[in-house]
């Protein structure tokens, strides 16, 4: 067996591994070496490839057990390595958005006691998703839900800058009050039973949305015209009615609070969040505005 095989000593100087380290992945498993009659680990000639592809993937970062499940044909070498990207990249997110958060403090220490609360990107955006996600109790299909929470829980920026996370500090404080998801929760919830299909009411308001867009976008004021009316129409058709003067009055009522300062500061803070030049929030309150000024 000597003459054919390799000492722990030949091992490492071979493949310039310490002996020390060579010994730790023999009891991990990732080497299978043999026994001398002696008690002495002996290695097949193959060990030296097999150790340096341990090297090169420990030097990329991989962990024992991935390497493992690669070097034991569990899994390919492409899926180890886009794993751990993967986990690279929420790892950068994480330090980078602390950075922000750091900045912002670092240039107004009055925002610690703001930003002390979304030290932690994801764990701040589920404080705006337990606001968000009684509102879309009912059947609706997954698409929906999922735009309906990215809307009102934005994700967190990869690269925020300092105005970023202190807007994303000010929604998780807004998103806290009582009063606010009190609100939330009549105008959104009202009527629910009686909506057939709450998804296709929810993508004609989007519909409706889109086309105020460019208005929000070129800073016009509210005003009637196809995107109120689509509005109007989406409403309408989902309650079984007719757009007219005493349904659009109705419908003024019922979303009131959805025009309160409190939920026009979230959706403008939102949009400081996304970067876009017309959030959805912010549209949809245009469309408020339009309704409100058509039923005087």
């Amino acid at each position: 067996m000597t003459e054919d095989t390799l000492g722990i000593g030949d091992l490492a100087r071979r493949t310039g591994v310490p002996v020390r380290t060579i010994r730790f992945y023999c009891d991990e498993g990732l080497l299978e070496p043999a026994r001398s009659v002696g008690g002495h680990r002996r290695f097949e000639a193959a060990a030296v490839e097999r150790l340096e592809l341990v090297r090169r993937l420990r030097g990329l970062g991989l962990g024992l057990r991935s390497i493992t499940d690669v070097l034991g044909g569990r899994r390919s070498l492409d899926d180890a390595v886009a794993a751990e990207r993967t986990a690279l990249d929420r790892e950068l997110a994480t330090l980078s958005w602390r950075r922000s958060v750091l900045r912002a403090v670092e240039e107004a220490p009055s925002r610690l006691d703001l930003l002390s609360a979304v030290q932690d990107g994801p764990a701040a955006r589920e404080a705006l998703v337990r606001l968000w996600e009684p509102m879309t109790a009912g059947p609706l299909p997954p698409d929906t839900v999922r735009m309906f929470l990215d809307i009102g829980a934005p994700v967190p920026p990869e690269s925020p800058t300092t105005a970023q996370v202190v807007a994303y500090a000010e929604l998780v404080v807004l998103a806290a009050d009582r009063e606010l998801a009190v609100g939330l929760r009549a105008s959104t919830l009202v009527a629910h039973e009686r909506i057939a299909d709450l998804g296709a009411l929810h993508g004609s308001v989007g519909e409706a949305c889109v086309l105020a867009s460019g208005a929000v976008s070129a800073g016009l004021p509210p005003a009637a015209g196809p995107a109120l009316d689509r509005f109007v129409a989406a409403h309408a058709t989902a309650h079984r009615a007719v757009d007219s003067v005493e349904f659009r009055r109705a419908l003024n009522r019922r979303t009131a609070a959805d025009r309160s300062p409190r939920m026009r500061r979230y959706w403008h803070l939102a949009g400081e969040v996304t970067g876009e030049a017309a959030p959805m929030g912010v549209a949809h309150t245009w469309l408020l505005d339009a309704l409100a000024g058509s039923v005087g």
